[in-house]
This record gives structure tokens, sequence and C-alpha cells, in this order.
């Protein structure tokens, strides 16, 4: 194993088996067997359900018998992205681990330390019989990254804690104690292809290079998102190039992620072929000067391509003109937590088909009401141009409990752990706490994680003695709490 001398050794042991099976969102039945089997193999009660959840029972140590169960909380699956390079079908092969370092990744693809690491500590806890720690419930879901369809659909009357540490954050040190809730919201723009004028050229235009990331921790950072982007660069052109067809469009795989690449296939007048040339060439200049602190390797490319069909001319700008209006990024930033997004949206996939255009937007607020306007606001972009929306996957958001004993011991924990105070912070990431809560009405929630980088990309890596720190701080928590 290639992870066989890190520590934890039981951790990265764990961890290194996850991901050696697939177990990208969508695709858990085989991750969910192999947990089940883990705990099997300790000899622990567990129940799998019917959508691959996973919750494992483990009595308390004999110094800790009467006290109240602890929930110990993550989920399963993970996002899978991958370079252009990388000869890999993620919905059937494991990841190849890369020690870099203080650093864990994946070669070319997205590590899943979000959130297999929660999985993997859970079970090196669950397996040392030597800890102290009170009775224990870990309850693991699927399918969080995609809208916490795990977690709406677990059954949870068999758990009987009120104490629940999430392990889905990101950053050592600092705990977290509120979340934002979402929406997905779904919308098409109807478009019929039509044959193509013999006396068109079709070409592709191509917005890759960007660095991408998680739609809740990054979206802040400034970073580009190539839908966006290519929304301005055909915007731009159907106002340049009269007769500018639209044959089709194609980008980004999650709608929770900063979409870092997107294609287009437009087609215009063959006289107009080297000035749609020029002016592509030109936005990719502008792109490079906007882009060259926040997200420098962006490119924007143009090459001959051949199409058939295309929508007609008015489909073709109703769809450039709603991508375009479309906000994106950061709407309102949080008055009580410094430099926190308070209310946000990505747009995030995109595709095209016979019936039209379809984009998926995430929207997020910890706020509902704004949640409900920039929803509004979506809506309104999309009917203006003649389309439809639909929503899916709406999340409760997590409110800060300012008086919370479980977190208390937490800190004090940290504090004599490291000699340092824990930060006290929301995240902008969607957390299945507010789920949880609703299902275990007076449910004490915490939320805490080792340092990790570049989220749902391909660039995502977790810090290895931040993963040591972090099993000694839950390990000596559960062994103070009674």
């Amino acid at each position: 194993m290639i992870t066989a001398n890190l520590k934890p050794q039981k951790v990265f042991e764990y961890f290194e088996k996850i991901c050696s099976v697939p177990h990208g969102s969508g695709n858990t039945k085989q991750i969910s067997d192999l947990l089940a089997g883990f705990a099997r193999d300790l000899g622990l009660k567990y129940r799998q359900d019917e959508l691959n959840n996973l919750i494992v029972w483990k009595d308390a140590s004999p110094d800790k018998q009467g006290c109240a169960p602890v929930i110990l909380q993550g989920h399963m699956d993970m996002v899978c992205t991958k370079e252009a390079w990388v000869d890999k079908d993620m919905a059937k092969d494991g990841l190849d681990l890369v020690i870099d370092g203080d650093w864990l990744r994946a070669n070319g693809t997205s590590l899943g330390g979000d959130d297999g690491i929660a999985v993997a500590i859970a079970f090196a806890i669950l397996e040392d019989n030597s800890l102290s720690h009170p009775p224990i419930e870990v309850v693991i879901t699927v399918d969080e990254e995609v809208g916490m369809d795990g977690a709406f659909g677990i059954d949870l009357s068999d758990v009987k804690g009120r104490r629940m540490m999430n392990i889905d954050s990101e950053e050592e040190g600092v705990v977290t104690v509120s979340c934002a809730g979402g929406v997905r919201a779904d919308s098409v723009i109807p478009a019929h292809p039509a044959q193509l004028d013999d006396g068109c050229s079709v070409f592709k235009l191509t917005i890759d290079g960007l660095l991408g990331g998680h739609s809740g921790c990054e979206i802040d950072k400034g970073r580009g998102n190539a839908i966006k982007l290519m929304s301005r660069v055909l915007f731009g052109a159907e106002e340049r190039f009269e007769g500018l067809r639209l044959c089709s469009i194609k980008g980004g795989r999650f709608d929770n992620v900063i979409c870092p690449e997107c294609e287009a296939v437009v087609a215009v007048h063959a006289p107009a072929a080297d000035d749609l040339k020029s002016y592509v060439n030109g936005f990719r200049d502008i792109l490079k000067t906007e882009y060259a602190a926040a997200d420098p390797g962006v490119e924007l490319k143009i090459e001959p391509a051949e199409a058939d069909t295309a929508y007609d001319e008015s489909d073709s700008f109703k769809v450039a003109e709603a991508l375009f209006m479309l906000p994106q990024g950061v709407i309102e930033m949080s008055r009580d937590f410094k430099d926190l997004p308070q209310t946000s949206l990505n747009l995030g996939v995109i595709s095209s088909d016979a019936d039209g255009v379809h984009y998926s937007n995430s929207i997020r607020s910890s706020i509902t009401s704004q949640k409900e306007y920039v929803l509004a606001r979506v809506r309104a972009v999309t009917e203006t141009e003649g389309g439809t929306l639909t929503t899916r996957g709406t999340y409760p958001g997590w409110a800060y409990n300012r008086d919370s004993a479980f977190r208390a011991t937490l800190m004090d924990v940290y504090k004599k752990q490291t000699g340092r105070e824990a930060a006290i912070a929301a995240t902008h990431g969607g957390l299945e706490c507010g789920l949880f809560i609703e299902k275990l009405p007076g449910l004490d929630c915490l939320s805490i994680g080792p340092d990790m980088r570049d989220i749902h990309s391909s660039a995502e890596k977790l810090n290895i003695p931040s993963v040591e720190r972090l099993y000694d701080l839950i390990t000596g928590f559960l062994a103070e709490l009674r």
C-alpha cells in the first residue's frame, strides 16, 4: 500500500481501500458494500438501506457505560473529475494515489478526501478497542455531492444520539457551526436544430484551463466560470455577426462545481469566418488580462469543426442572451461572519439537444428569503427567453447554536492539545447537518475536518500531518464526553 508509512496507519489504510473502488455520486453500491464488509468484519451491528446509506453501531467503552451516544457522520460519495490526459473510467476504476511531500493527492483526478477521510477516520475509531468513548453511531450517507439525496432519504428512527460530529469540513483548527441552505435549479431554453446552409463556416470554441473548484468554498475566489465566460463570447459574437447560429454547447459535470471548461460549436456565413477568428482571438487576450491573478491558466481557442444542423438565428440569440444575463458568483456577503459569502449561485452544467439548451444552477444562502430571491432571478431570465425552470435538492440551512456544551468540550480539548483557540466559523458550503437536525429534534452539531485544498477538482489534495492531528482531536474529544 502506498500509504503504509503514513500516520495514523489505520486511517490511511482504510482511506486507500476506499480509493481502490469507484465511488462517485450516483455510483455507490460497490463502496457501500465495501464499508458494510468492514463493519461485518469488525463484528459490529450495521444497517445498509436501499439507497446504500450505512449506519454502524459500537457500544461504549467500559469506562463510558451509561453515557449518551455520539454520532460520527460523513458521506461516502465523491465528485469525480479528471484531466483530459487521464485514461481512466472513474465509474469503474479506483484512484492512483500520490504522496507529494506532506500532501496526498490522486494522479490527474480528484482525490475524494471530501469525504472519504471522514469514513476512514470513523472506521479506524470503530476498529480501535483501546479508545475511551461513549456509544458511537456512525452514519455514512450517499450522494451528498449531488443534492444530499442520501440524507434526505435515510431512516434515522433507530439512531439515539443527539450529539453529532460531522467530519466534512476542509480547514484544520476551524469548528464549523452553521451552513447555508441551497437549491438546484434546472432550466431549459427551447430550440430546435435545422439544416445549415452550404455557405456556412463552422467553428468550435473552447474555454478551458480554469481552476474550477467547489462552488461553496471557492465561489468568492474570483475564479472564472467557463460557461459564463463562453456566454460573453457568444453574446458579443451574436451582436457582431449577422446570421450566427449555435450548433451545440456543453460544459461542466456538476452544478456545485465552478465550471472549468466549456465548448460551443457555431456557424457563420463563410465571408465572416476570418473576422470571427480575429474576434475570438481578441477575446482570448481580454480573458488573459482579466484573470491574470485569479485564474491565469484560462484559454480560449477557435478551430474548424463540422456540423450539419444548428439552432436558427433567433433561438441562438435567445440562448446567448439568457446565459449572458444570468447572475453568477457571490450575490451578497455575510454581515455576521467576516469574509463569508451569504448568498451565491453557480452555473455548473450546460448541454444541448434536439429540444434546446439545458443548464443547471446551484443556489446557496444562509437566509431563505435571499435563496428564493436568487431563484426568482434565474427563473425570470429563463422565462423571459421562453424557457422553463424546475427545482430539486432543496436543503435547509443550519442555524448557529450559541449555547452548545458539546462544542465547548471540543474547544477545550483543542486548546489542551494545541495551546491555541480553535476558530468558530460558518460555511457557505452545504452540509448535511440541517437535514439531520430536522430528522433528529434537539440534535446538537458541529463540523470539523483536516486541511484540504482544491476539492472537487483534479488538483485536490489532503494534508497528511493534519489528518493525524484531527484523529488525535476526535479521539481525545470522545474520551472527554460524558
